[in-house]
């Protein structure tokens, strides 16, 4: 298959740009004067789309209903919120257009990055911290008497997609008690499969609940004061997923009246997070700035990602991380 007119709305630095031009040859390669720089900005309308076959970035939802060329459509992110509404999934279908994520380079970091954060709130790592930065303390005993064990720990991890997966494959040395929500059991999870009736009862067994879940209608808000309130204690919350997915509200008064061991938070909503918003002070609330995902390599990853995927396009092979 050659000649393909391939638009990218994404720009991705110096020595990426340069992997994709030499990789997309001998297609036809449109780089549109302004192309958005990352993958959480809005999706603005972008001509080049409309003269697409292929589209690498995040075009807009309108261009993807009208462009007439269009035949595949690979966004340089692992979410997909803004396609996956019915008007865009029906049109897409009907005309046979094919729509792939990004998965495949973030499951690592992602995972990589939970597993850091429950390690961290095992062993009373942000407690050490504290103590460097302020009065140099040595409370070796109280510190020691409230470390834990990651190890046989109940942990709820909310979502069994990429990032889920590979996150359960890491914690499988640690020999963890593990409990997996999700809405449509498949049979190939490595735990015990929780339903949406369940999750409460799940909630208050866990001693760790881990969410990796998407945005979509389904999980907006799904992490509600009344799960928030079924926690333990001494339980930790962590969200490497969306924002969006958690009642903020519930979680600061959670973690303001010590009703929860503590929240480790990759993502808030809305981000950036306004420094007076509360999640900054609320006790035992770590925030890291959406970086779960990020990596040295992260920007060659998504252009290699994306032109193994072109290859497959070309032999009429079946495409990686395909949502539509």
């Amino acid at each position: 298959m050659t000649g393909l007119v391939i638009a990218c709305t994404a720009t991705f630095g110096e020595e990426a740009d340069r992997v994709l031009v030499e990789g997309v040859a001998p297609h036809a390669l449109t780089l549109p004067a302004v192309r958005a720089a990352t993958n959480l900005a809005p999706a603005a309308q972008n001509a080049a789309v409309l003269d697409a076959e292929v589209v690498l970035g995040q075009p807009s939802p309108e261009d993807l209903l009208v462009a007439p060329r269009l035949r595949w459509v690979h966004l340089n992110s692992a979410g997909y919120t803004r396609y996956d509404v019915p008007e865009v999934r029906a049109a897409l279908a009907a005309r046979g257009v094919a729509l792939t994520t990004s998965s495949g380079v973030y499951d690592d970091p992602c995972a990589e990055h939970a597993l850091a954060l429950l390690l961290a709130a095992s062993r009373r790592l942000p407690e050490c911290v504290e103590l460097q930065l302020g009065g140099k303390a040595w409370p070796s005993k109280a510190v020691r008497g409230r470390s834990a064990l990651l190890r046989g720990r109940r942990v709820l991890l909310l979502g069994f997609g990429a990032i889920g997966r590979r996150l359960s494959e890491l914690l499988g040395p640690f020999g963890v008690d593990l409990a997996i929500f999700r809405a449509h059991p498949r049979g190939d999870e490595p735990g015990r499969v929780v339903g949406p009736e369940a999750l409460g009862e799940a909630f208050a067994w866990a001693e760790m609940v881990v969410s990796t879940l998407p945005e979509n209608e389904a999980t907006r808000g799904l992490v509600s004061r009344a799960l928030l309130d079924r926690m333990q204690a001494d339980a930790w919350f962590v969200n490497v997923g969306r924002g969006t997915t958690v009642d903020q509200g519930a979680l600061v008064d959670a973690l303001a009246a010590r009703r929860l061991g503590g929240a480790y938070l990759d993502v808030t909503d809305p981000e950036p997070l306004p420094p007076d918003h509360p999640l900054w002070t609320a006790p035992d609330c770590w925030i890291t700035p959406h970086t779960a995902g990020g990596h040295r390599g992260e920007m060659v990853a998504l252009v290699q990602h994306f032109l193994a995927n072109l290859r497959r396009f070309e032999r009429g092979e079946p495409l990686v991380d395909r949502v539509v």
